[in-house]
């Protein structure tokens, strides 16, 4: 049986179709967490800086973004389960390419294309399962997700942790290959999907380039404003300008080509917008976060990559728990918009208090305020998605549900870099201004401090548990400093993030799939008094909660 069929899939048919899907996510997921809290330990032993740790972060969340329409536009056009394969295979391949890398641009390099890979899971994901689940009814499959994303977000930095600990840390990028096989066997087995498409293909190639030069400027300036050369420079007027010129042209090209890569049109819809708007600041909490709680852990309070997987628990408890448990009473009762509003406001309550800490904050605090922002974002991220796919027409649906993880993807790109830049600014402001405090400490070493004096001055990313007392308490508060300055850039993005949100219009969810909802389409455009029925029903149920069946409907063939 095909997604496609007329026929409503059964619920094991439906748990069939997703063995596979899901493994491909559980791919993805623990390829990225596995090596997430070795990345300081990597950066350092490849001679890194902090603006080579923000770009290996930047490089694979900027290709991710920009991919992610396009992917999303593939599946409106070509076979949705070979397109997912391929997404898999770039991706396991650059990861496992990564593992070789013996400088950071090289690591950058792989990570780019391992973005790109990336991008294709995130945005076929969401769209086979709309394929596959209705809006309605996916609560009742969020246990399954659940349980894969707390393998692979809980799982993964404990195991990488290890594994930079006890062997070496180049074989965390080799740990999602065996999954990446059975991902593809799996998929090849279990997932059917038609391969029919209506529109002839065609792909929006200078709107991908025009996107990737307008991010890809932005961030570049970003990163290195400040740094590299002055915020008020030439360097400044030619990066920011090129990434005006560049995002105007790709509107301009978006207006006139026949298949564009992200349809403005979308845009109409205040669904589609006020997502985006809540989506771009939910993806700096979920991605700016993550990177530099992990830092925050091994840089300001002296824990190894293991500890740190440890520590960061309670940010990945507060994000399974809230989905799950969200999933299920949106499943139950129909209604979603207050749970996303509370959401966003846990995301508020915990930015604010991240912005707070300090080396020697009490730990209990620490994770009170991780929770709080791993329950923000559990509760708005897939429901922002959720609710602009009950909308999108089916012809849209890939460009409508990559839409939205695209902006998350680029909030959270643009999010990390500007974090990033806040920390490395405040930390040379840091060490300037105690250079006397830091020299005293120093001299208290011996013989040992010239070393010491060396690793500091080199700008590589020090490894600060290794370093020895008053030289490791200085620079913790330091580094605890700037990462709290960095989170500030949360907290506005948080409230915009919940503005949005109350202004989303409330609709109710529909327990129709994409298929049935174009099937549905089709024949109510023909004036058959079954497509006509089919939308009634629909439309009743959505409004009632009542299953299929409970509720007298007469069919209205004048919509």
């Amino acid at each position: 049986m095909t997604t496609d069929s007329p026929t409503r899939m059964t619920h094991r048919q439906v748990l069939e179709a997703l063995t596979g899907l899901l493994l491909g996510m559980f791919v993805s997921m623990i390829a990225t967490t596995v090596v997430s809290t070795s990345m300081p330990v990597i950066v350092h032993d490849l001679g890194g800086d902090q603006a080579a740790y923000t770009w290996v972060i930047t490089a694979t969340l900027l290709t991710t973004a920009i991919s992610t329409p396009v992917w999303g536009k593939l599946a409106d056009l070509f076979n949705r389960k070979l397109l997912i394969q391929l997404a898999i295979v770039i991706f396991v391949g650059a990861t496992a390419a990564a593992g070789f890398a013996q400088d950071t641009n090289t690591l950058i390099a792989f990570r780019a294309i391992q973005g790109i890979g990336g991008g294709g899971l995130a945005a076929l994901s969401q769209v086979i399962m709309a394929d596959i689940i209705s809006p309605r009814e996916r609560g009742r499959y969020m246990g399954l997700f659940g349980a894969v994303m707390a393998v692979a977000t809980v799982g993964g930095p404990l195991l990488g942790g290890w594994v930079t600990d006890t062997i070496n840390w180049r074989w965390n990028f080799f740990v999602a290959l065996p999954f990446a096989v059975a991902a593809l066997i799996i998929l090849q087995k279990t997932l059917h999907i038609s391969t029919e498409r209506t529109r002839k293909a065609s792909i929006d190639y200078l709107g991908i380039v025009l996107l990737s030069a307008a991010v890809s400027l932005l961030l570049i300036w970003v990163t290195n404003a400040g740094t590299t050369f002055d915020w008020w420079s030439t360097e400044t007027v030619l990066m920011v300008g090129g990434a005006v010129v560049a995002t105007i042209a790709f509107i301009i090209v978006e207006l006139k080509v026949t298949e564009p890569l992200i349809p403005l049109s979308l845009f109409r819809g205040r669904t589609f917008t006020l997502s985006v708007v809540a989506s771009i600041s939910i993806g700096v909490a979920m991605f700016g976060t993550s990177v530099y709680l992990a830092q925050y852990m091994q840089l300001s309070r002296g824990a190894s990559p293991t500890e740190a997987g440890l520590m960061t628990l309670p940010m990945m408890a507060g994000l399974l728990i809230s989905s799950m448990v969200i999933g299920q009473l949106v499943t139950r009762f129909g209604k979603w918009k207050g749970y996303l509003i509370l959401g966003s406001v846990l995301l508020i309550a915990g930015s604010t208090m991240l912005s707070t800490l300090h080396y020697d904050t009490n730990f209990a605090l620490v994770s009170l305020y991780m929770f709080l922002t791993g329950a923000g974002v559990g509760m708005t991220m897939q429901n922002l998605v959720l609710i602009v796919q009950n909308v999108a027409k089916p012809t849209e649906m890939g460009v409508a549900s990559s839409g939205v993880t695209f902006f998350r993807s680029l909030g959270g790109t643009i999010g990390v870099s500007v974090m990033g830049a806040v920390l490395a600014n405040s930390l040379t402001s840091l060490f300037s201004d105690g250079k006397e405090k830091i020299g005293a400490a120093i001299a208290q070493l011996g013989d040992k401090g010239a070393e010491v004096a060396a690793q500091l001055s080199s700008g590589t990313l020090p490894e600060v548990r290794l370093l020895p007392e008053p030289v490791r308490s200085i620079i913790e508060d330091y580094y605890a400093q700037a990462i709290s300055h960095a989170f500030l850039i949360g907290i506005p993005l948080a409230v915009i993030s919940l503005i949005a949100i109350l202004f989303l219009p409330n609709k109710p969810l529909t327990r129709m799939t994409t298929s049935e909802r174009a099937k549905a389409d089709s024949e109510k455009g023909t004036g058959t008094v079954e497509g006509a029925a089919d939308v009634a029903i629909a439309d009743a149920e959505a409004l009632t909660g009542s299953p299929t069946g409970s509720v007298p409907v007469t069919p209205r063939t004048d919509r």
